[in-house]
């Protein structure tokens, strides 16, 4: 392994060790403890159903501390054991109890007895869970688009999905005890014969159950310390563990004043925000500013570089106990068991000034040091980062595990003033999950829709007269079939209509999930930490936010521009195969000889990826479409307070580009049927053979302005291509270029050879450390199903 960045001590590195010989399992306490709240408190208001059920998960559940470590609180029973969260879900668990340890990827074990726990409380929620009640919610016209995997949106429905960042910073300098107060305060002065103030008094009561839980649970890590103490031997440990109890006894009911006293409130915090919700893409904010007070107060106070490092690697091992169980159907959708939980470092100040500190520089080392998939590691890009700054990141880059991922000051802030956003606030916008980008604490509930819409398959379905080619059965009306289309305006004209009407279709479903979300599950905590949510007396979902976007996910981009420029040059410019020949091709997965000579005169044409027109100004034009389209519709939260209550453009497809592209048919730019479509915006497989600047090229011809969602580009080069300082030197003048001069919004590198890969899936046991970025997040290979693997193997290896 590299040690540029030096290795674990001994201690952080047995605490790692025993971490990752941790099967992943499933807990059943907060399912038992949720359902025992629910029951009891039927009658309450819904919201005060939710904090009640917060404050006795929080007082009842197991706690530990861990032997050697220095931050505690646990979300589980056990490390790396995912709760379930009957409330949104349950029926696909009891469904897949005897399936957990042996899914092709993402295994879980779960005891027996655990089992029949799940299997006595279904009954109780069965019809009453959020996944019940959002699927009877969505329209039939609707429900067939979801059914047929055109547009899936499960994941916000069958489990929490964050996709925000609280505010940190005001914990920090204020403390639990201040928002309570804040909140009583503002509870006094309600009228309740108004309508609204009674609505409030109840989302008031709420705050104050739950921070006061917040507080009985740091409480009880205090408590269990100094037991821990009384029994404890060793000198050293005892001490540890009075600190321990001293710290969890202030924070974060009061405002932090150390270091270590702030990574602790942070970690509560973002503990409990889980334990609420289970909440993916819950992100950390801009972790190396809110942060470095606290970091210079201790260090002036004696504390060395190496001591501030041993505690971030406690937090970032902390950090990776968090997991997620989710059904088989969203799994293939987030492979690896990502929970997102992003850190940015970088970027500017509000007046525009370089934003890297002494922090953002311990972030990389103990990341690095550290070696795991959580948490997610961004650094925001700007035009005036030091050499120093980007050759440790360059450093970062070649160990070979995803991080750090570049994010654009040079394209997203600008992007985000025209979206309305404060400058102050969008010079402190944060990555969020995989690439998409908010402002911490301001932000409302899911800047990202998690509805996934599959490009290619909106095209096949508009070629086929409104017939989905795979099963048969009917979309929507037709505008004719590829064969009565006599000019590629044809094809680009039901491009245009179907891609709008899909993108409607994804809409409807997306406010369908909003409603029931905003009604059955309303999260307490994140939104007492998100302005102005307090202020206005109103949740998350309802529209507390200052700001409130959304990014649809677009899937399989690549191939939509290769297969318009295979009809284009194939059918329409050079003749060489007929409209005829080219879709009984598609029809019969190429097979046969004649199938085998129209593929190979498909793949003969431009391809996505090699900054060619062609090719490139194809996909712009069919992707305005879209973002046309997208920019027409609003969200549930539209006109109740926010700022802007609009959708965006995002490529950010995840994994989903594996599943979608199993239940997509065969496509004109050669790809065969359930193959997988490309990943984010990258090229498709083995299409880039131009070089990675080319690709540079072609991506930034996109509308990264109005792409806001993100827009993920993944590059792939061998190890060996970033062995010399020489080379490090040019793969930072190729970002560079690429951010100031091409206004590229995203790129990450998987720094790992195929025969690496390959080996890696021959033999998983002497590749168990091995750590690859699958999309916008990265995940052990070994945990990886193997069709996730086959994509990831079979991505172009760059040059530079």
């Amino acid at each position: 392994m590299n040690n540029y960045f030096g290795k674990l001590n001994k201690r952080t590195a047995e605490m790692r060790r025993r971490l990752l010989a941790v099967q992943p399992s499933v807990c059943c306490e907060r399912a038992v403890l949720t359902t025992f709240s629910y029951k009891e408190n039927e009658r309450e208001q819904t919201i005060l159903k939710r904090a009640l059920m917060v404050d006795r998960v929080l007082r009842e559940m197991s706690i530990y501390i861990d032997p050697q470590g220095l931050i505690v609180g646990n979300q589980a029973s056990a490390d790396r054991a995912a709760p379930i969260f009957p409330e949104y879900a349950i029926d696909w668990a009891v469904a897949e109890l005897d399936e957990f340890d042996k899914r092709e990827g993402d295994r879980f074990t779960i005891t027996e007895e655990n089992k029949q726990i799940i299997r006595e409380i279904y009954p109780y929620w069965k019809g009453r869970t959020l996944k019940d009640k959002g699927y009877a919610s969505f329209p039939d016209s609707a429900r067939v688009f979801y059914d047929m995997g055109i547009i899936k949106a499960e994941g916000n429905i069958t489990s929490g999905d964050a996709h925000v960042a609280v505010d940190y910073e005001r914990i920090l300098c204020e403390g639990t005890d201040a928002v309570i107060s804040r909140v009583k305060k503002l509870s006094s002065g309600l009228n309740l014969a108004s309508f609204e103030d009674l609505k409030k008094s109840y989302f008031y009561r709420a705050i104050i159950i739950v921070l006061e839980a917040v507080e009985a649970f740091a409480l009880r890590y205090a408590q269990l310390a100094l037991e821990l103490s009384e029994r404890e031997s060793s000198p050293e440990r005892k001490a540890e563990l009075l600190e321990i109890a001293r710290i969890c006894k202030k924070v974060p009911m009061q405002p932090a004043q150390s270091f270590r006293e702030a990574l602790q409130s942070v970690w509560f915090i973002h503990l409990v925000l889980q334990i609420e919700s289970n909440g993916h893409s819950l992100s950390y904010g801009r972790f190396d500013q809110y942060m470095f007070p606290y970091f210079s107060a201790s260090k002036e106070s004696g504390m060395t570089d190496e001591h501030a490092c041993l505690l971030l690697e406690n937090l970032w091992l902390r950090t990776f106990t968090i997991n997620k169980i989710r059904p088989w159907t969203h799994t293939r959708f987030s492979a690896g068991s990502p929970l997102y939980q992003n850190v940015t470092i970088g970027g500017q100040t509000t007046d525009g000034k370089d934003a890297v500190n002494e922090l953002s520089y311990l972030v990389l080392k103990t990341v690095a040091r550290c070696h795991l998939p959580q948490p997610n590691l961004t650094v925001r890009y700007h035009k005036g980062l030091s050499d120093d700054f980007m050759n440790q990141c360059a450093q970062l880059v070649k160990y070979g595990f995803g991080m750090p991922a570049f994010n654009s000051d040079e394209i997203i802030i600008p992007s985000l003033l025209e979206l309305g956003v404060k400058k102050e606030d969008a010079y402190n916008y944060s990555a969020i999950g995989c690439v998409e980008v908010a402002v911490p604490g301001r932000w409302g509930y899911r800047c990202t829709g998690m509805s996934f819409l599959n490009f290619p398959k909106t095209l096949m379905i508009a070629l086929n007269n409104g017939v989905e080619p795979m099963s048969g059965k009917r979309v929507c009306e037709g505008m004719g079939s590829f064969s009565e289309m006599e000019s590629f305006e044809d094809v680009m004209r039901v491009w245009d209509a179907f891609v709008r009407e899909f993108c409607r279709q994804a809409v409807i479903l997306d406010s369908c999930a909003d409603m029931v979300l905003e009604q059955e599950v309303p999260d307490v905590l994140c939104s007492a930490l998100v302005d102005d949510c307090i202020a206005r007396g109103k949740h998350l979902k309802e529209g507390g936010a200052v700001y409130d976007f959304i990014s649809q996910l677009q899937v399989g981009i690549a191939n939509l521009a290769d297969s318009l420029a295979a009809i284009k040059k194939c059918v329409f410019d050079d003749k060489s195969i007929t409209h005829e020949q080219l879709w009984n091709a598609i029809m019969t997965d190429f097979e046969g000889s004649e199938g085998i000579r129209v593929r190979e005169i498909l793949r003969s044409a431009p391809k996505y990826g090699n900054d060619d027109d062609y090719v490139d100004s194809l996909l712009v034009r069919a992707y305005e479409s879209y973002i046309d389209e997208i920019a027409k519709h609003v969200n549930t939260r539209f006109g109740r307070g926010p700022i802007g209550g609009r959708y965006y453009a995002g490529t950010s497809s995840i994994s989903a580009n594996v599943p979608q592209g199993a239940s997509t048919c065969a496509t004109p730019d050669g790809r065969k049927a359930a193959q997988p479509l490309a990943e984010g915006c990258s090229p498709s497989h083995a299409a880039d053979i131009s070089g990675p600047t080319s690709v540079f090229k072609t991506v930034s011809k996109l509308r990264t302005d109005k792409i806001t969602g993100g827009v993920l580009l993944n590059q792939k080069v061998s190890p060996e291509i970033l062995a010399k300082p020489r080379d490090l030197e040019k793969l930072i003048m190729l970002i560079r270029t690429f951010f100031e001069e091409l206004k590229g919004f995203h790129v990450q590198y998987n720094v790992v050879s195929r025969e690496t890969l390959v080996d890696a899936q021959k033999h998983p046991e002497n590749h168990t450390d091995l750590i690859v970025r699958v999309a916008g997040y990265s995940a052990f290979f070994n945990v990886l199903s193997k069709a996730t693997q086959d994509d990831i193997i079979a991505r172009t290896e760059q040059v530079l």
